[in-house]
């Protein structure tokens, strides 16, 4: 037995010289450490993936499930919220490198930062997979929000950050954009602003400026930029106001026919259209339509709808269609009662956006540095037509008082109201009657001159309105001397037949009160998919 155990050893000890290789001495007090059980022991525990089922693409999303998960906006985060949350967004950026990574997400105009790092709750194949994500991609994250240490300054949201643990993609972007979001985020100066044009895109101060065709051609892309993202959530403000203000003083929403015979209101520059072998046009205002509800005996109407001008003017203020705020009412006495309301109405516009749209506001300045936030007075400041062209002679800028403003002479108007009132915002009324349309009722002291008025904003006009004539034979009198097929308009002469009410209104650009609120320098900023000479498409 003992020469067996003793047989056994000498043959082990001849196998483990024969195995040696390189011819080295084998010393019995310190015999070959065998590494192999160990190494396959490491292989086996980095097999085994921590992150396993916390990342992946999911599955087409077809409504098969509702779990009420809940989710997170990126406005809604905060460091009062203990358990871990998920967030759903797109992906802005990212950043690997070794055992750490950062995803930034954006959503709406806001942006915040994800922290990804190598640890018992993290595998290196989730951080492999988070760091091919594509940019503009749509993921799902989970994890526990904490407070930086200093400011996250690539975010908006920059006094916390989340400690991810999952990631999933929901819808994965192509990895070649357009344009780089960050590039036609970048800040311009106003030069830069005001000489926007379709040019193509180009280097400047070694980053892409991505031009307006580029942008407008890409528009689903260009409006996730953070800055048009709060452009159009201003715009919708406004539209709440103006509907909320009308209707607190006694306004009923109108929606009338932007389909119309003849010539729309008896002017030129309309889109024309076969209708059924007759000829109609695009409407270019809701005003026959909103007078006749007046008639109507609704006394105080209001629309927020489309108008079309055929008008072939490429500035940085005309659109060939955009979206009309329209109102009407029925008046006592006198025009002012319709100047007073708009009043009214535009303070509680003003004073809306100011309150409930400050970041949005924010982030338009931080893109457009030069921007002055918008002035404005509570008490109202209107100035005759007379009186305007008063101060434009003074000014030494020659002005007719038979010939109405024109753009440059509007600025030069809005300069000095601005430096005498303080106030971006102010009216002119009693236009000459060249200026102003057949419907405008006359001055009752100077038959040249109309109960009409324009308001403005930074010097640029935004309405154009007037007390109605109601009086049918005036009416038709006023029509045929300014060139109009009465014909055309049978309807709404008709209807002023049967006892009128004495009206007035306005109407307005949304797109225009927006721009000029904000400071902007180009209305193409404010429409959603803008419509110009140049431009039916997207």
């Amino acid at each position: 037995m003992e020469s067996e155990e003793f047989g056994s050893s000498v043959r082990l000890f001849a196998s483990m010289v024969k195995s040696d290789q390189t011819n080295k001495i084998y010393n019995p007090k310190h015999p070959p450490h065998v590494e192999r059980p160990k190494a396959k022991l490491t292989e086996q525990a980095e097999e085994v993936d921590v992150s396993a089922g916390n990342y992946g693409a999911l599955p087409l999303i077809q409504s098969v499930d509702y779990t009420h998960k809940r989710y997170y906006s990126l406005s809604e985060l905060s460091l009062s919220v203990a358990e871990p949350v998920w967030i759903r967004a797109r992906v802005h950026n990212t950043r690997f490198k070794g055992k750490l990574g950062f995803i930034i997400l954006r959503d709406t105009v806001h942006t915040f930062q994800c922290t990804l790092f190598l640890s018992d709750q993290v595998s290196r194949n989730l951080l492999k997979f988070a760091s091919d994500i594509t940019k503009e991609s749509i993921i799902d994250v989970y994890g526990t929000l904490k407070a930086t240490s200093q400011p996250v300054q690539s975010c908006s949201i920059n006094n916390m950050e989340l400690e991810t643990t999952k990631v999933f993609v929901v819808s994965k972007s192509q990895a070649s954009l357009p344009f780089q979001l960050d590039d036609a985020g970048q800040p311009m100066t106003l030069e830069q602003a005001e000489n926007e044009r379709d040019e193509d895109q180009a280097e400047e101060g070694g980053r892409a400026r991505v031009s307006q065709k580029l942008r407008l051609n890409n528009r689903v892309i260009d409006l996730r930029l953070p800055t048009n993202q709060a452009i159009y959530r201003v715009s919708s403000g406004v539209c709440q106001y103006f509907r909320e203000f009308l209707i607190q003083n006694g306004f009923v929403e109108i929606h009338t026919p932007k389909l119309i015979p003849g010539t729309s209101e008896g002017g030129t520059e309309v889109f024309k259209v076969d209708y059924f072998g007759r000829q109609a046009c695009l409407a270019q205002s809701p005003q026959l339509y909103k007078q006749m509800a007046v008639m109507g005996d609704l006394e105080r109407v209001f629309e927020i709808g489309p108008v079309f001008r055929a008008e072939n003017s490429n500035t940085h203020r005309h659109l060939c269609e955009f979206v009309g705020l329209d109102l009407e009412m029925a008046i006592k006495e006198h025009y002012f009662e319709v100047l007073e309301m708009i009043h009214g109405m535009f303070i509680h516009i003003f004073k809306g956006i100011e309150t409930h749209f400050a970041t949005e506001l924010q982030t338009i300045y931080k893109q457009f540095p030069f921007i002055q936030p918008f002035q404005y007075t509570e008490k109202p400041v209107w100035l005759t037509f007379h009186e305007a062209v008063a101060l434009l002679n003074e000014a030494g800028n020659p002005q007719s008082v038979h010939a109405d403003f024109n753009t440059a002479t509007e600025k030069q108007l809005g300069a000095i109201v601005k430096e005498r009132y303080h106030t971006d915002f102010y009216v002119v009324h009693r236009y000459p009657q060249e200026a102003r349309p057949f419907y405008t009722m006359l001055c009752a002291d100077d038959p040249e001159f109309t109960n009409s008025y324009d308001i403005f904003m930074r010097g640029e006009e935004i309405i154009s309105g007037a007390q109605r004539i109601h009086d049918p034979a005036m009416l038709r009198q006023r029509a045929i001397f300014k060139g109009i097929d009465v014909s055309t308009i049978k309807d709404y002469l008709d209807s002023f037949k049967f006892g009128a009410h004495p009206h007035g209104g306005c109407g307005v650009g949304l797109e225009r009160v927006v721009m000029l609120f904000v400071g902007l320098k180009n209305i193409r900023w404010t429409s959603m998919f803008p419509r110009d000479p140049k431009r039916i498409s997207p």
